[in-house]
Protein backbone atom coordinates (compact mmCIF):
# COMPACT_ATOMS: atom_id res chain seq x y z
CA UNK A 1 0.00 0.00 0.00
CA UNK A 2 1.03 3.62 -0.33
CA UNK A 3 2.79 5.49 2.47
CA UNK A 4 -0.37 7.52 2.99
CA UNK A 5 -2.58 4.44 3.36
CA UNK A 6 -0.01 2.74 5.61
CA UNK A 7 0.13 5.78 7.92
CA UNK A 8 -3.69 5.90 8.15
CA UNK A 9 -3.92 2.16 8.85
CA UNK A 10 -1.29 2.34 11.58
CA UNK A 11 -3.02 5.34 13.14
CA UNK A 12 -6.36 3.49 13.11
CA UNK A 13 -4.87 0.37 14.70
CA UNK A 14 -3.21 2.55 17.31
CA UNK A 15 -6.52 4.25 18.14
CA UNK A 16 -8.15 0.83 18.41
CA UNK A 17 -5.51 -0.32 20.90
CA UNK A 18 -3.82 -2.92 18.68
CA UNK A 19 -0.59 -0.96 18.37
CA UNK A 20 1.41 1.42 20.49
CA UNK A 21 3.64 4.11 18.95
CA UNK A 22 7.25 4.08 20.11
CA UNK A 23 8.39 6.99 17.93
CA UNK A 24 7.67 8.24 14.44
CA UNK A 25 7.59 5.23 12.14
CA UNK A 26 8.15 2.70 14.94
CA UNK A 27 5.22 0.76 16.43
CA UNK A 28 4.84 -2.31 18.61
CA UNK A 29 1.98 -4.76 18.71
CA UNK A 30 0.02 -4.86 21.97
CA UNK A 31 -0.35 -8.43 23.33
CA UNK A 32 -3.95 -9.63 23.52
CA UNK A 33 -3.61 -10.24 27.26
CA UNK A 34 -2.33 -6.72 27.97
CA UNK A 35 -4.60 -4.44 30.01
CA UNK A 36 -3.12 -1.29 28.48
CA UNK A 37 -0.86 -0.33 25.59
CA UNK A 38 1.83 0.45 28.18
CA UNK A 39 2.38 -3.33 28.46
CA UNK A 40 3.25 -3.72 24.78
CA UNK A 41 7.02 -4.19 25.22
CA UNK A 42 7.92 -7.45 26.96
CA UNK A 43 11.65 -7.14 26.26
CA UNK A 44 13.05 -3.65 25.73
CA UNK A 45 16.07 -4.95 23.80
CA UNK A 46 13.88 -5.62 20.75
CA UNK A 47 13.58 -1.85 20.24
CA UNK A 48 17.32 -1.31 19.83
CA UNK A 49 17.73 -2.25 16.14
CA UNK A 50 14.90 0.06 15.06
CA UNK A 51 15.91 2.93 17.30
CA UNK A 52 19.70 2.88 17.13
CA UNK A 53 21.09 0.47 14.50
CA UNK A 54 23.98 0.13 13.72
CA UNK A 55 24.30 -0.43 17.44
CA UNK A 56 25.10 -2.87 20.19
CA UNK A 57 24.18 -3.32 23.84
CA UNK A 58 27.22 -2.62 25.99
CA UNK A 59 28.44 -1.17 29.26
CA UNK A 60 26.58 -2.18 32.41
CA UNK A 61 23.79 -3.83 30.37
CA UNK A 62 26.25 -6.21 28.72
CA UNK A 63 27.91 -6.82 32.10
CA UNK A 64 24.51 -7.92 33.44
CA UNK A 65 23.96 -10.15 30.40
CA UNK A 66 27.29 -11.96 30.87
CA UNK A 67 26.86 -12.31 34.66
CA UNK A 68 29.78 -10.01 35.43
CA UNK A 69 27.57 -8.23 37.97
CA UNK A 70 24.55 -8.91 40.13
CA UNK A 71 23.61 -5.24 40.17
CA UNK A 72 20.46 -4.35 38.24
CA UNK A 73 20.38 -1.15 36.21
CA UNK A 74 17.14 0.44 35.09
CA UNK A 75 18.62 2.10 31.99
CA UNK A 76 19.85 0.13 28.97
CA UNK A 77 23.30 1.09 27.74
CA UNK A 78 23.67 1.30 23.96
CA UNK A 79 26.54 2.16 21.62
CA UNK A 80 25.40 3.47 18.24
CA UNK A 81 27.00 4.83 15.09
CA UNK A 82 24.06 7.20 14.59
CA UNK A 83 24.46 10.83 15.67
CA UNK A 84 23.58 11.22 19.34
CA UNK A 85 21.86 14.48 20.29
CA UNK A 86 20.86 13.36 23.79
CA UNK A 87 22.80 10.89 25.91
CA UNK A 88 19.70 9.79 27.82
CA UNK A 89 16.66 8.91 25.71
CA UNK A 90 13.28 7.49 26.71
CA UNK A 91 10.87 5.55 24.50
CA UNK A 92 7.68 3.96 25.79
CA UNK A 93 8.82 4.59 29.37
CA UNK A 94 12.05 2.69 28.69
CA UNK A 95 15.28 4.59 29.36
CA UNK A 96 18.38 4.21 27.22
CA UNK A 97 21.83 5.70 27.81
CA UNK A 98 23.33 6.19 24.36
CA UNK A 99 26.96 6.71 23.33
CA UNK A 100 28.18 7.39 19.80
CA UNK A 101 30.86 5.09 18.40
CA UNK A 102 32.20 5.02 14.82
CA UNK A 103 31.29 1.95 12.76
CA UNK A 104 34.95 0.85 12.55
CA UNK A 105 34.98 0.36 16.32
CA UNK A 106 31.90 -1.87 16.37
CA UNK A 107 33.80 -5.12 16.82
CA UNK A 108 33.80 -7.81 19.48
CA UNK A 109 30.03 -8.33 19.52
CA UNK A 110 27.80 -11.38 19.61
CA UNK A 111 24.22 -11.75 18.36
CA UNK A 112 21.38 -12.37 20.80
CA UNK A 113 17.98 -13.39 19.44
CA UNK A 114 14.79 -12.12 21.03
CA UNK A 115 11.44 -12.74 19.33
CA UNK A 116 13.29 -13.50 16.06
CA UNK A 117 15.01 -10.11 16.28
CA UNK A 118 18.79 -10.07 16.25
CA UNK A 119 20.40 -7.71 18.75
CA UNK A 120 24.16 -7.30 19.04
CA UNK A 121 25.74 -7.26 22.48
CA UNK A 122 29.41 -6.69 23.29
CA UNK A 123 31.11 -9.97 24.18
CA UNK A 124 32.56 -10.24 27.71
CA UNK A 125 36.03 -9.04 26.71
CA UNK A 126 34.73 -6.11 24.66
CA UNK A 127 32.46 -5.20 27.56
CA UNK A 128 35.49 -4.95 29.85
CA UNK A 129 37.46 -2.87 27.33
CA UNK A 130 34.51 -0.49 26.88
CA UNK A 131 34.03 0.14 30.59
CA UNK A 132 37.77 0.62 31.06
CA UNK A 133 37.70 3.17 28.23
CA UNK A 134 34.84 4.98 29.97
CA UNK A 135 34.11 3.88 33.56
CA UNK A 136 30.77 5.73 33.43
CA UNK A 137 29.62 3.03 31.00
CA UNK A 138 30.35 0.50 33.74
CA UNK A 139 28.34 2.37 36.35
CA UNK A 140 31.39 4.13 37.80
CA UNK A 141 34.91 3.00 38.61
CA UNK A 142 33.99 0.98 41.71
CA UNK A 143 31.48 -1.11 39.77
CA UNK A 144 33.92 -1.36 36.87
CA UNK A 145 36.49 -2.84 39.27
CA UNK A 146 33.89 -5.36 40.50
CA UNK A 147 33.07 -6.38 36.92
CA UNK A 148 36.74 -6.78 36.08
CA UNK A 149 37.23 -8.98 39.15
CA UNK A 150 34.37 -11.23 38.03
CA UNK A 151 35.75 -11.33 34.50
CA UNK A 152 39.16 -12.46 35.71
CA UNK A 153 37.51 -15.22 37.78
CA UNK A 154 35.27 -16.41 34.95
CA UNK A 155 35.78 -18.63 31.91
CA UNK A 156 35.39 -15.48 29.79
CA UNK A 157 38.90 -14.26 30.71
CA UNK A 158 40.97 -14.12 27.53
CA UNK A 159 44.25 -12.28 27.89
CA UNK A 160 45.21 -12.17 24.21
CA UNK A 161 41.76 -10.97 23.25
CA UNK A 162 41.93 -8.23 25.87
CA UNK A 163 45.17 -6.92 24.39
CA UNK A 164 43.85 -7.23 20.83
CA UNK A 165 40.61 -5.34 21.56
CA UNK A 166 42.33 -2.61 23.56
CA UNK A 167 44.87 -2.14 20.77
CA UNK A 168 42.16 -1.92 18.11
CA UNK A 169 40.21 0.61 20.14
CA UNK A 170 43.31 2.79 20.31
CA UNK A 171 42.60 4.32 23.72
CA UNK A 172 45.87 4.52 25.69
CA UNK A 173 44.05 5.01 29.00
CA UNK A 174 42.60 1.50 28.70
CA UNK A 175 46.04 -0.10 29.10
CA UNK A 176 46.87 2.18 32.04
CA UNK A 177 43.64 1.32 33.86
CA UNK A 178 43.77 -2.36 32.93
CA UNK A 179 47.43 -2.73 33.91
CA UNK A 180 47.01 -1.00 37.26
CA UNK A 181 43.85 -2.89 38.20
CA UNK A 182 45.22 -6.22 36.98
CA UNK A 183 48.34 -5.70 39.13
CA UNK A 184 46.06 -5.29 42.16
CA UNK A 185 43.75 -8.20 41.31
CA UNK A 186 46.12 -10.70 39.69
CA UNK A 187 49.45 -9.72 41.21
CA UNK A 188 52.47 -7.90 39.80
CA UNK A 189 53.88 -11.00 38.11
CA UNK A 190 50.81 -11.81 36.01
CA UNK A 191 51.65 -12.01 32.27
CA UNK A 192 48.95 -9.44 31.52
CA UNK A 193 50.89 -6.82 33.49
CA UNK A 194 53.91 -6.99 31.19
CA UNK A 195 51.68 -6.85 28.11
CA UNK A 196 50.03 -3.66 29.39
CA UNK A 197 53.35 -2.05 30.30
CA UNK A 198 54.58 -2.57 26.75
CA UNK A 199 51.55 -0.65 25.44
CA UNK A 200 51.75 2.42 27.72
CA UNK A 201 51.33 5.77 25.99
CA UNK A 202 52.84 9.07 27.10
CA UNK A 203 51.10 11.38 29.55
CA UNK A 204 49.02 10.72 32.64
CA UNK A 205 45.39 9.63 32.76
CA UNK A 206 42.79 9.33 35.52
CA UNK A 207 41.49 5.99 36.69
CA UNK A 208 38.07 7.64 36.72
CA UNK A 209 37.81 10.97 34.85
CA UNK A 210 34.66 11.85 36.79
CA UNK A 211 36.39 11.73 40.20
CA UNK A 212 39.00 13.88 41.86
CA UNK A 213 42.25 11.96 41.97
CA UNK A 214 45.50 13.37 43.34
CA UNK A 215 47.54 10.21 43.91
CA UNK A 216 49.78 9.46 40.92
CA UNK A 217 50.94 5.90 40.34
CA UNK A 218 53.98 6.68 38.22
CA UNK A 219 54.46 3.11 36.99
CA UNK A 220 51.09 3.28 35.25
CA UNK A 221 50.99 7.04 34.63
CA UNK A 222 47.64 7.01 36.36
CA UNK A 223 45.93 9.24 38.91
CA UNK A 224 43.74 7.24 41.28
CA UNK A 225 41.15 8.33 43.88
CA UNK A 226 42.36 7.85 47.45
CA UNK A 227 39.11 6.19 48.54
CA UNK A 228 39.17 3.47 45.83
CA UNK A 229 38.48 0.00 47.23
CA UNK A 230 39.93 -2.83 45.15
CA UNK A 231 40.19 -5.64 47.68
CA UNK A 232 42.61 -8.55 47.80
CA UNK A 233 44.20 -10.48 44.95
CA UNK A 234 42.16 -13.16 43.23
CA UNK A 235 43.33 -16.58 44.39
Amino acid sequence: MSNDDAAKTLARWRNQGWLTRIKRGVYAAVPLEADTTAQAIEDAWILIPKLFEPAYVGGWSAAEHWDLTEQIFKDIYVYTSRPVAKRKQTYHNISFVVTHIPVKYQFGTKPVWKKEIKILVSDPTRTIVDILADPKAGGGIQHTVDCLREYFKSTHFNESQLIEYATRLGNGAVFKRLGFLASQLLGEEAPLIHACLSQLTKGNAKLDPSQKADKLVTKWRLFIPINLQIGSEIQ
